[in-house]
């Protein structure tokens, strides 16, 4: 039996071997609250949904038929035949349609490595041989990364470069989350954590008398021992209870006016805007009664406050709107800069976020620069793939969507993570040739042409850390490589050589090579802000280099409150725009230059409630990262009748006949989907709350089988200046599924032969 240090996502651990199997994952001995999501890794590894060597989808191998991208059997190949076909399709479309032809798709939460990033490594690739149609942006906070520099200068708060939690705790007296805080997205960050801290930082906020209101259609979000204020209020209406925030603010005398006149502009405008926007205008749109905002609104005042808001809220219609208005609100309580205040995104929706740490970057592996100078936002794959030519518009510019021939995928599941999956799935018909590197026998993979496997971080050497945690982590193979899968950096490097350009992707360095160059520049780099940190050879011996915390608490916008004009931010004013010229200038119709409220095209107050009379709320699950293990232990043992949870109030199960336990059908106007249902009094009347990730799995009419909501959800822009996606206006309606559910086939691989058995 031995013990190997490696690196999740959810978290540091030990990988406990008996032979050739992982049998347990225990966690990092300074990890004060490991995530549970390390007992379901041992299944995953093993799991009979591996895919075990390369396939190629039998109607693709016989005639390059691309209509049946789902549903059809696999014929197992070597992989020289495989790397021979991939590169061949790679050449043959870069000779006919040049490298807009061909689409780099990944969503990097592949690994918590930094050298086995399939994100950076199909980028390196696809730019080292030419340039591909890239993504820019992504589905956790795109829309925010592309508003937020408009108004403030940057996205990086949204990161998680916030005021930090040491500042929090000394200093904040009441802590408003927006959108909820939630304790399941604490234990999960790209590339890893050493050690979960955020509810240690909580904790001593608490304890010295900081008060937490959460602003949400569920209660459930924080812990109990928070003892948080409830505010429940409609999804997609925090725009509009902020407005009327800052309405009462003014309007009471309690707003900041100096600050407002020094380190902003347009205020002017935005107050005129917010002449009718009372207590009473807003608990109309939210349903939270007016004298409740009044109360809120004085509280905000009295106290050092700290604004949060999640990601989720930008996940919807007008998401740019409820950000927008936070920083107004921030602006308005003019506690911009200083310890404890101000506003902050991110808290309750990811690991790292307001984490004390030194200001130095984590190690990264480099991908280059793209030849094609070509990309799309994350969230527009099926308009491009479904609209080839056609226009569309994005943060000011005028565009047209390429025409793909080539799909490359490495890493993530667009079937996970994309809006309106059945119009996804015709799109998906479109490209001639679809490429995807997988673990698991997925949706995305099932709907390949040609399937590489790829290891999984314990049957590869790797360097793990996150941009936002303090901790560095050796990641030593465990066990050898399940079947017949290489790593992505070995399947990249052989197909760069059939290519002609081996030399310009691996630079003349083999794995173990990269490792210790992207440690050894991250050592330079911690050098340079005065950090000593061990030789490689020193930190691969012991397995983990800690970082100190940063000297000084981090405060955001510190400098520019103390010296606005020294200080200036990176926007066209050099302050914080509550009205912004250059969004104006871009004339968009649906998204005004400052604040506002617009109704998204799905709410509670919308005519189509009539039908639809339920918003569903989706969510990070508490048992899996996205769709990653939802086939292990964790995530099925809260399976209800073997479907993904959905909860709603007990009030409107009773009008509906459903008991808990009981199958559900829930519909939109894009698809239905079947779950099991949780009755649940801290979910507020007229809402009901499903957790995303259940692996997709229609049955031949287009009922989705196993309760994944992203069936439901429409595909559209958050609004043309960011094209994020809107996943979270959503209105369904609910009913029991009466006579036998359909047995549900999420986990069952497809069917592979081998390539003598298909001729």
């Amino acid at each position: 039996m031995k013990r190997v240090l490696s690196l999740a996502h959810w978290g540091a651990f030990y990988a406990v071997v008996e032979g050739e199997r992982v049998v347990r994952c225990e966690p990092f001995e300074r990890d004060p609250a490991p995530a549970p999501l390390l007992a379901s890794m041992p299944e995953m590894v093993h799991s009979g949904l591996r895919i075990r060597a390369p396939a190629v989808r039998e109607g693709w191998l016989k005639g390059r038929d691309r209509r049946r991208r789902a549903g059809e059997r696999f014929v197992e190949v070597g992989w020289d035949e495989a790397l021979k076909l991939v590169s061949q399709e790679i050449s043959s479309v870069r000779e006919k349609y040049g490298a807009q032809a061909i689409f780099g798709g990944s969503y990097g939460w592949s690994s918590a490595g930094r050298l086995h990033h399939a994100r950076t490594l199909v980028r390196r690739f696809l730019f080292a041989g030419g340039g591909c149609v890239d993504q820019v942006g992504n589905y956790s906070w795109g829309c925010a990364q592309f508003l937020l520099p408009h108004v403030i200068g940057t996205f990086a708060p949204v990161t998680g470069k916030v005021t930090d939690w040491r500042s929090v705790a000394r200093h904040t007296r009441l802590f408003v989350a927006f959108g909820g805080l939630s304790w399941k997205n604490w234990h999960v960050g790209s590339g890893g954590a050493g050690q979960h801290g955020t509810e240690r930082w909580l904790r001593e906020a608490r304890a010295k008398g900081c008060e937490f209101v959460i602003v949400s259609p569920a209660r459930g979000d924080p812990p109990p021992w928070l003892e948080a204020e409830w505010i429940p209020i409609r999804p997609n209406t925090d725009t509009a209870l902020m407005l009327a925030l800052i309405h009462e603010l003014q309007a009471s005398g309690r707003h900041d006016e100096p600050f407002l006149r020094s380190h902003c502009v347009g205020w002017d405008r935005l107050r005129n805007y917010l002449k009718d926007k009372s207590a009473e205008w807003a608990a109309d749109i939210t349903g939270v009664p007016a004298d409740r905002v009044r109360e809120l609104a004085t509280r905000l005042s009295d106290h050092r406050t700290m604004l949060s808001a999640a990601w989720s809220l930008q996940r919807a219609h007008h998401g740019e709107q409820p950000y927008w208005a936070l920083v107004a609100l921030a602006s308005a309580l003019g506690q911009i800069g200083l310890p404890g205040g101000g506003f902050g995104f991110g808290h309750g929706s990811i690991h790292g976020a307001a984490e004390p740490r030194p200001d130095v970057a984590a190690p990264t592996m480099p991908m280059g620069e793209n030849p094609a100078r070509s990309a799309i936002p994350v969230a527009r794959i099926a308009d491009m793939l479904l609209a080839p030519g056609g226009p569309y518009e994005f943060d000011g510019r005028h565009e047209r969507y390429p025409d793909i021939r080539l799909v490359y995928w490495a890493g993530g599941n667009p079937f996970h993570h994309h809006q309106d999956l059945s119009r996804l799935e015709r799109a998906w018909t479109k490209p001639e040739t679809v490429i995807v590197h997988e673990s698991w026998w997925t949706a995305s993979a099932r709907r390949a042409d040609i399937v590489l496997p790829a290891t999984t971080a314990l049957e590869r050497e790797d360097i793990g850390a996150g941009a936002r945690d303090r901790w560095v982590f050796a990641m030593k193979r465990a066990i050898e490589p399940v079947g017949l899968a290489r790593d992505d950096f070995a399947i990249f490097r052989e197909l760069a050589a059939r290519l002609g350009y081996e030399a310009r992707f691996t630079e003349g360095l083999n794995e173990r090579g990269w490792i210790e160059r992207i440690y050894r520049e991250w050592r330079a780099s911690c050098a340079k802000a005065g950090l000593e940190v061990p030789s490689f050879e020193q930190f691969w011996e012991r397995g983990w280099v800690e970082l100190p915390l940063a000297e000084r608490e981090f405060v955001l916008f510190e400098d520019f409150r103390r010296d606005p004009q020294k200080h200036r931010l990176r926007t066209p004013s050099g302050r914080i725009e509550l009205y912004s010229e250059r969004i104006a200038g871009f004339g968009y119709d649906d998204c005004p230059p400052h604040p506002s409220w617009l109704p998204p095209a799905e709410w509670l107050g919308d005519a189509a409630a009539k039908r639809f009379p339920v918003h569903l709320v989706t969510i990070q699950p508490p048992d899996r990262l996205h769709a990653q293990l939802d086939p292990g232990l964790l995530s099925r043992g809260n399976k209800v009748a073997g479907r993904e949870a959905i909860r709603l109030n007990p009030a409107d199960a009773a009008t509906r006949g459903i008991a808990s336990g009981d199958v559900v059908e829930v519909e939109s106007p894009r698809g239905r989907c079947l779950a099991g249902a949780v009755p649940d009094p801290d979910v507020m009347p007229g809402v009901a709350v499903m957790a995303t990730g259940a692996w997709f799995d229609p049955d031949p009419a287009g009922l989705e089988r196993h309760g994944n909501p992203n069936v439901l959800a429409f595909d559209r822009g958050t609004s043309r200046l960011t094209q994020g996606p809107s996943a979270l206006s959503l209105l369904v309606e609910i009913r029991k599924h009466l006579g036998e559910a359909p047995v549900m086939r999420a986990f069952e691989p497809p069917e592979v032969v081998t390539d003598q058995a298909s001729r």
